[in-house]
């Protein structure tokens, strides 16, 4: 079992000063972004929802089941997040809602500007390994499972837009903003390479080499051996693979081989 990385809940919102039981919300606004805290005191199914702009998801309590636009429902947990697609269609459920105990969402909507700011700053002056493929948000890959990186930055974030009152909030929380953005497109490229790295080899370099390591977590992985795989120099390769991933080789190996010693504790007949 993967260790789940949970936000920080904030503090539940007193009955006398919530608007509405269903979806109540606080908004803390920027410039060219909002942070909204959504509350659900009962039990609903069918809330709809709908931005024009891109939205980051994060759960902090309780539960959902969520559908977008035309695809499936899928549930909805602490230690997730999900991106929504601007003008996509959400609907709702809260199946175990209730008074004392309320479902409780992140919900960062930023304009189409910022976000095209960013990457294109980031496809300028930090261009990835294979330039063809950029930095870019996938829209492919909206349900995610939260890691450490993910989610430092997102509490982070939630505290400079919240609590901070200094005339630097701004800035501040522009910057948070890009490692945010950073760390979600790291988030995705590590779960698109988890789901199917040999699929991904021969269009990927870096397919190729998270394939070799799955293949040889239980000998010793030479550092040398992992760059060679990738075509590049070792400075160049370790650079490159924390910059798409956010983690070091030596880490991932890390994590791939605790990963697998708990399978394996887990299901001792396997």
């Amino acid at each position: 079992m993967n260790r789940l990385y949970k936000l920080q809940p904030l503090p539940v919102k007193s009955e006398d000063s919530l608007d509405t039981l269903v979806e109540n919300r606080t908004a803390y606004s920027m410039n060219e972004w909002e942070l909204n805290l959504y509350e659900t005191h009962q039990q609903t199914s069918n809330v709809n929802l709908r931005f024009d702009d891109f939205v980051f998801t994060s759960m902090l309590r309780g539960k959902k089941v969520m559908r977008i636009s035309d695809g499936p429902a899928f549930d909805y947990y602490p230690g997730e997040s999900v991106i929504v697609p601007s003008r996509a269609n959400i609907c709702i459920d809260f199946p175990e809602a209730e008074l004392d105990n309320p479902t409780q969402c992140l919900a960062l909507v930023v304009s189409a500007a910022q976000i095209n700011k960013i990457l294109n700053e980031l496809n300028e002056f930090y261009p990835k390994v294979d330039e063809n493929l950029g930095w870019r948000i996938n829209q492919n890959s909206l349900h995610l499972v939260n890691t450490e990186e993910l989610t430092d930055i997102v509490n982070r974030f939630v505290r400079i837009s919240i609590t901070e009152s200094t005339r630097e909030k701004e800035l501040l929380a522009e910057l948070a903003l890009k490692e945010l953005l950073i760390r979600l497109m790291q988030t995705q490229a590590r779960e698109l390479f988890e789901m199917d790295p040999k699929q991904l080899s021969s269009s990927h370099r870096f397919a190729h080499v998270i394939q070799y390591i799955k293949e040889n977590l239980s000998g010793r992985i030479n550092p040398d051996q992992l760059s060679e795989h990738a075509c590049m120099s070792r400075a160049n390769f370790f650079r490159k693979f924390k910059e798409e991933f956010g983690i070091s080789p030596g880490e991932y190996i890390l994590k791939e081989r605790l990963k697998k010693a708990k399978d394996f504790l887990g299901f001792p007949n396997h």
